[in-house]
This record gives structure tokens, sequence and C-alpha cells, in this order.
């Protein structure tokens, strides 16, 4: 395979798992702004259709409860700054948000232009509108409370732990995030397509939010690795655990442990860190196995490399699909295929994958059934995206679902202990979710500092 700063000479047409598949100007343009920013005029008029409901549906419908009438009719009237600050008030992770949010499930489903009209207000991207606008000019609208001489931990840089060392620093206290990855931001950083976050924004959004002071950064660090819950404890006044979920389910199906057969994430998290895209290698023959949204994540991204065909295998119904309709259709508008009601049953290939062989399934009143009849695909490359779980939790900590039990905001069964995000049970695995849990956890620890 030429090498450095050779053309490759790959097509979406070579077998077996390669780089180089497309040419220079086409991972360009893949790879490229999928929802391109608004400029001002365009904010204004999307801004006016907002009919400002005094009860405002919208709001309720957020997870971090953002005032979206006020933020809107601030940018209506020229002030995006301060409809920035509306908004990260609320949610301090609030651009980001504005790229990742499944809006269409969430405030612009609420809303009632969509009701009326079938077309909500464009509140994803009004929220992008504004705090892009303050960011780039590198204001931080908020400042830090004298200090209190009170230092909490929090494991995970993710937007769990970001929202609640951030809100943390706002109060006055000093915070020590440690993180396993070399870099900070968790899933926003290694975990989401890089089409909706780039040009290196979800570091650029820390770097952003680190301007409040009083936040420490330790990346590579690990809990249960290089320091355990008990010497957090001794050594600061509370701690947050936000470390998300590393594990990955596994197929259960004879094969699986073939070569080119992967756990999703660790792809997208290859991509996202990607220097040059062209040196990636994908296969010509693609399966996904999952229903949400890295599952999307993955194959359509999978396609943009130059995967000539990408398939989505699903155990259940459409209906079911944890991925949003509106990403289901953006999958397929980029030509994966999705199939339903099917569940691997093996993996066939000699040291590599080379077909993938599913049931068909139905779901009846004991469950998911595996029907007699099967098919199979041609796979050279797989990628699990079934979901993930919590690896390595403090074993004093009480869990529910294989999670860490958590009541109220974040408390969990050891005092002086919170837990948010992913790792926590309780709220859908949203980045908003996540942000909203680390925020308010951040409140309770507060009030339990201060006596």
């Amino acid at each position: 395979m030429p090498q450095g700063g050779t053309t490759l000479t790959n097509s979406q047409l070579t077998p077996g798992v390669v780089p180089g598949r497309l040419p220079a100007e086409a991972y360009r343009d893949n790879f490229a702004d999928h929802e391109p920013p608004l400029d001002a005029h365009e904010a204004r008029v999307a801004a006016d259709r907002c009919y400002f409901c005094h009860d405002a549906p919208c709001i309720t419908a957020c997870p971090t409860s953002i005032d979206i009438p006020l933020f809107i009719r601030q940018i209506a009237t020229g002030t995006p700054e301060a409809a920035a600050r509306t908004i990260l008030t609320q949610n301090i992770l609030g651009g980001m948000c504005a790229r990742v949010c499944p809006t269409e499930t969430l405030c612009e489903e609420a809303c009632v232009r969509e009701a009326a009209e079938g077309k909500p207000v464009e509140i994803g991207r009004l929220q992008r509108f504004a705090t892009d606008r303050l960011m780039a000019k590198g204001v931080h609208p908020f400042t830090r409370a004298p200090a209190t001489g009170k230092r909490v931990a929090v494991v995970g840089a993710g937007p769990a732990g970001l929202a609640c060392a951030h809100r943390l620093a706002m109060k006055g206290h000093d915070v020590a995030v440690f993180d396993a990855r070399p870099k900070a931001g968790g899933l926003n950083e290694y975990g989401i397509a890089a089409y909706k976050a780039t040009d290196g924004f979800a570091a650029a959004e820390v770097e952003w939010l680190l301007k409040i002071g009083g936040i420490t950064i330790h990346p590579g660090k690990a809990l249960g690795r290089d320091m355990t819950l008990a010497d957090l404890r001794a050594a600061h006044d509370a701690v947050f655990l936000g470390m998300g979920l590393a594990g990955v389910n596994a197929l259960r199906a004879p094969g699986e442990d073939r070569d080119n057969v992967r756990p999703a994430v660790e792809f997208i998290a290859e991509l996202r860190q990607a220097a040059d895209l062209s040196s990636l290698p994908v296969g010509r023959d693609v399966v996904v196995i999952g229903g949400g949204m890295t599952a999307v994540d993955a194959a359509v991204q999978s396609k943009l490399l130059g995967a000539e065909t990408v398939t989505i295998v699903y155990r259940r119904g459409q209906e079911k699909m944890s991925a949003s309709g509106h990403e289901q259709d953006h999958a397929t508008a980029a030509g994966v295929r999705i199939i339903h009601n099917a569940a691997p049953v093996a993996v066939h290939g000699n040291g590599a994958v080379r077909e993938v062989e599913f049931a068909y399934t139905q779901d009846g009143p004991v469950g998911l059934e595996l029907l007699p009849e099967t098919f199979r695909l041609k796979a050279d490359q797989v990628f699990k995206a079934i979901g993930q779980t919590l690896e390595g939790a403090p074993g004093d900590l009480a869990l529910s679902g294989g999670k860490i039990a958590v009541t109220g905001p974040g408390r969990t069964s050891v005092a002086g202990i919170w837990a948010g995000g992913d790792c926590a049970s309780g709220g859908e695995d949203l980045t908003v979710t996540a942000v909203a849990e680390g925020r308010d956890a951040a409140e309770d620890i507060h009030a339990f500092l201060i006596g």
C-alpha cells in the first residue's frame, strides 16, 4: 500500500478493510458541517417564527429547562450574547447540545408551530447561533464567587462531569477533574459523529468552559487504576462520579472474536481523533449491529469513508429503535440500509469476518423470539453497537440496573458521593440529560458543603 504523501489507489470496490477509498475532496465534503450555522439575517427570520408562548411546552421538553422563548426573543431583538447567557445559565454546554441534541424529539417536537404547521421553530440552530457568537468573542459570561476553601473531586471529564465542575467552580469551590482519556470532553470529544461537531469544537468548548477558573483537569487518570474512591474521599470534601460507560456488551454469537469485528464506539473515537480521514481503514461491506445513535453514527461515517454497502441490523421493530426517526432518515439518505427484526446468531469467516448470519425475530408474549429462518450478510467489517456497561464501579456503592444507584440530585448510597450521566441510573443517555444531572448534583453538593 502506498504511504506518506502518495495518492492511495483503493476505491469503494477494493475488497477487505482498507484506507483511501475516496479522493481527498470527498472526505472534506463528506465530513463538513452537516447543519450549516445560521447567519444573522437567517437567525432573525427564524426567531420571528416563535410565538413566545407564556406556558411554552418547549421549556418543559428541554432536560435543562432553558427559557427558550426568552433567548429567541433576545435573538429577535438583536442581542445574541444575552441569548447565549440565558442558554448557558441552564446548560453550560449549550453550544455542543445545539449540535447533537435530538431536538426533533425534545423541544422542537413540543413546539406549537410543529403541532400547527408540521415545521417547528429551529430552536437547535438558534441556540447554536447565540452560543457561537458569544464563544467567538472569547467571553465567559460567569464569574467565580469568593473562594470557599472546599475541594471537590470529579471523576470523568464528559458532559456530566464538566457541567458539575463548572457550577461548583462558580460557587467558589476548587475542583479537580480526573479522566482516563488523554483529552477532556468525554463523548463530546470521542463519541459523536465527526460531521456534527467540526473544527475541534468539543475541545474549544472545554477550553472556553475552563475560563471560569478554579478547575484543574487531570487527564490519563482512571478510577480503580490510578486512584481509589477512598483516596479521593480522603483528599476532598465531596466526590462526583461521571465516568460514563466503558464496557461494551457482547453479541453472544459464535465467531464474534474474529478479526475486524469491533465495538462501534472504538471506531467512532478513532475517527474523531484522526488527523487524516483518508488513512482510516474501512470495509467494502460493513454491517452495524444495534439500533441507537451509536449504530447510526458508525454506519453513516462508514459510508462517508467510502464503504460500498453499509447495513444496520436491529433485533426489534423500527418503532423500538432508540435512534430518532430523524437520525434513521439521515442514515438512509446517506445510503445506509436498515434491517429490522433480525438478531445475529453467528459470525462466519476464516480468521477475519466474511459474513454474519442472522435469525429473524418476533416480539412475543415471552419477549424476543428467534425464528427458525436465517439469512446471511456479506461483511468484511462488523461494528457492535448494542449498548455499553459500567466497568470498575466502586464496590461499596449500591447499583441499580447495572449502573450506580442515585436518588434526587445524584446522591449515591454513600454520603459525600454523587453520580450523574451515563454511569448513573435514571435519565436517558443524552448529552443534555448528563449536563442537567451534573448541574443539579453540583447544586446539591454546594448545599452540602456550606452546611
